[in-house]
C-alpha cells in the first residue's frame, strides 16, 4: 500500500534537528515517530558501545529500512537512549544511506528500577544533568557534530515517581526551557502520567512540549480527553505488535475531537547484539495494516495525514512552549 499526502502543517518554519543537520521542515512529509533501530538490554553497568559491529547491523536492519522509501517516509525517530543502545554515528551512516532524516534524542531512561542509568545520576542534580543533555544539543554527541532532536527518558509508572525518575523529569523540563527540544517519555498507563505533567508546571513547561510515550496502555478513554485538553501529546507506538487496539484508540480519538494530539507509530525494530539470531519486526504496519483498515471504518486520506506528517512536525518542532499562567 503506497499513501502519498497532499495537506499541508499548518504551522510555518518549524525547525527540525536530525542526525545531520537542522532544517526547515518541508511539509507533507511522513513521519515514524517512535521506532527503534538497536537496542542493548544489557544494562548501563556493561554496555559496551565499542563492540557494535556497525557492518553487521546495517546488513541486518537496512533491508527493513530500505522499503519505507515504498512508503515515501521522510522522518524516522529513533528512540533509542543513551546506555539502552544509542549510536549517533550507526544512526548517521545509515542515514546517508538510505536518504532517511533520522532524529535521535539525549536524556536516560529510568524504567526497569534504573537498570538503565549511569551511576553518575545518584550524585547529579537534575541541573546537573540538564546541563549534559543542553550540551549534547549544543556541542555534539559523544565528541561528534551530531545533535539530539529531541528529549527521551523513562519512568516506572506509578501515581508517585522515585527520587530518580523525577529528577529525569525535572532534568527534561530545564533540558527543554533551554533548548525547545520535545520531552518524549517512555510511560505507559495514565497514572504516570500525571506526576510528570505536575513536575512540568512546576518548571514552567506545558504539556504541549510532552509526548505520552506508550499511551495505547492506557484503559481508561477519559484519560486520553484529559490529557488532550491539557495539550499533551498522546503517542499510540505499538503497531508494530498490535492492531486492533490501537484502531478503537484512534476511532474514539476521531469520534471526540482530539485527532490532532495523536501520533503513531510502531515501536519495531531492532538489531540486539546480545542475540546471535535477529529478529527484526518490521516497520510497515501501519501501512500495509492499519491504513487499510481505518480506511474501511471511514478514515479519511487527510485525517490519515493528520497522524502521520501534520502532527509528528508539531510534536517534534524545536520551540520552548511555557506553560501558560493560571
Amino acid at each position: 500500500m503506497t499513501i502519498i499526502f497532499g495537506c499541508a502543517t499548518s504551522k510555518s518554519q518549524v525547525t527540525i534537528q536530525d542526525v545531520n543537520q537542522a532544517h526547515q521542515l518541508t511539509p507533507n512529509q511522513i513521519w515514524l515517530s517512535h521506532e527503534h533501530i538497536l537496542v542493548d538490554f544489557i544494562g548501563a553497568k556493561k554496555i559496551q558501545q565499542a563492540n557494535w559491529d556497525h557492518d553487521a547491523i546495517m546488513a541486518a536492519v537496512l533491508p527493513y529500512l530500505e522499503v519505507l522509501k515504498d512508503h515515501h517516509v521522510t522522518y524516522f525517530v529513533d528512540a533509542t537512549p543513551n546506555y539502552l543502545g544509542r549510536d549517533v554515528v550507526l544512526l548517521e551512516k545509515i542515514a546517508t544511506k538510505t536518504g532517511l532524516r533520522i532524529l535521535t534524542n539525549t536524556g536516560l531512561y529510568g524504567a526497569q528500577k534504573d537498570k538503565f542509568l549511569p551511576d553518575y545520576v545518584k550524585e547529579s542534580s537534575a541541573e546537573d544533568l540538564a546541563k549534559k543533555w543542553t550540551k549534547e544539543f549544543t556541542h555534539g554527541i559523544d565528541r561528534t557534530s551530531i545533535k539530539p532532536g529531541f528529549i527521551k527518558i523513562s519512568i516506572d509508572n506509578s501515581k508517585t515517581l522515585s527520587t530518580s525518575h523525577q529528577k529525569l523529569v525535572e532534568a527534561a523540563a530545564l533540558t527543554h526551557l533551554k533548548t525547545g527540544l520535545t520531552i518524549a517519555s517512555h510511560t505507559g498507563k495514565a497514572k504516570g502520567l500525571w506526576p510528570q505533567l505536575k513536575i512540568l508546571k512546576e518548571k514552567g513547561v506545558s504539556p504541549e512540549a510532552f509526548i505520552w510515550v506508550h499511551s495505547q496502555e492506557e484503559n481508561n478513554n477519559d484519560s486520553y480527553l484529559k490529557a488532550a485538553k491539557m495539550g499533551c501529546w498522546i503517542s499510540l507506538d505499538g503497531l508494530g505488535w498490535e492492531l486492533e487496539n490501537h484502531v478503537e484508540k484512534i476511532l474514539f480519538a476521531k469520534s471526540n475531537g482530539i485527532l490532532d494530539r495523536i501520533l503513531i507509530s510502531h515501536d519495531a525494530g531492532w538489531y540486539d547484539p546480545q542475540k546471535e539470531e535477529q529478529s527484526i519486526q518490521p516497520y510497515t504496519a501501519i501501512f500495509e495494516k492499519l491504513y487499510p483498515t481505518l480506511k474501511s471504518r471511514g478514515f479519511t486520506d487527510e485525517e490519515f495525514n493528520v497522524l502521520m506528517s501534520v502532527n509528528p512536525s508539531k510534536a517534534f518542532g524545536i520551540e520552548i512552549r511555557n506553560h501558560p499562567f493560571d
